[in-house]
């Protein structure tokens, strides 16, 4: 009888032990909003998971929460868009390497009247210091993600100290991309965004891009394993898996065959080891 039970456990665990790992085949990635509202994710994942039986679970976030998510361990993988944050997120030891994976770019959309008169402009630094100087509507995400970090960094750049400088005109939000739109929107104000989520959004109404084609509007994206010495609950092999099938020749086509109404989002550049 005892043998007999002995065997039946045996069973039970044999039967169940595949469905565990196969519930198991799964790993959480922190990734920006652009990523997931621009519908990247939603076009690539597929591909990956019927590569691999993998499948990948998205917590979008701004840049700065997805890596604070991936701080505390929350992520095997975070995949974003400020490289200066991602390199202090591995110089403390959270990451393991980082990879290039595509870029695009940001563009400065506008309303359609155009206040500030920057419309068809290439030279951002000016166009902000235009809006600046004629307080015209201006969102801000103020969400600590990789555009709400481009657009401190570029007025700085235009020599405006934002947080003593701005005024009723200059709004912050909190909040993610789409939202900042839709306020640009119905504030009749300018915002920038990443392209990728400009292509994809559906209530433009009557927002256009106002200024695209600054070199200093370029929007570089990268991927980190999180790091399991940290964290050992990180599914390393798994993530790893994911970062690899992104950057291989398979991934990258993946990225490139994006597109929403023949406009390409993003561009693959994970053979550029500078980028």
């Amino acid at each position: 009888m005892l043998r007999r039970r002995l065997f039946i456990a045996g069973l039970v665990f044999a039967t169940l032990a595949p469905c565990a790992y196969a519930q198991d085949k799964s790993i959480v990635v922190a990734s920006t909003t652009s990523t997931q509202d621009s519908g990247l994710f939603g076009h690539i994942l597929p591909l990956f998971k019927a590569k691999t039986g993998i499948e990948v679970k998205v917590v979008a976030q701004g840049t700065g929460q997805a890596l604070d998510t991936a701080r505390r361990g929350d992520a095997d993988v975070v995949f974003v868009h400020a490289k200066a944050q991602e390199e202090k997120f591995l110089a403390e030891g959270f990451g393991v390497k980082r990879f290039p994976v595509m870029y695009n770019d940001f563009v400065l959309i506008g309303p359609k009247a155009d206040p500030a008169g920057v419309k068809g402009t290439k030279d951002i630094v000016a166009a902000l210091k235009t809006i600046k100087a004629k307080a015209a509507p201006f969102v801000s995400r103020g969400d600590r993600s990789g555009t709400h970090s481009a657009e401190l960094r570029l007025w700085k750049v235009a020599e405006i100290d934002i947080a003593k400088d701005k005024g009723p005109w200059y709004r912050e939000i909190g909040q993610g991309m789409g939202a900042a739109l839709n306020t640009a929107a119905s504030m009749e104000g300018y915002v920038i965004s990443d392209r990728g989520t400009w292509i994809s959004f559906k209530n433009k109404g009557d927002l256009v891009i106002a200024v695209e084609g600054d070199k200093r509007l370029f929007n570089q994206y990268g991927v980190m394993l999180v790091n399991p010495e940290k964290h050992p609950s990180v599914k390393k092999e798994l993530g790893q898996a994911f970062i690899d099938w992104l950057i291989s020749p398979e991934g990258q086509k993946a990225i490139a065959d994006y597109k929403i109404d023949g406009q390409q989002l993003f561009y693959p550049n994970a053979n550029d080891p500078s980028a």
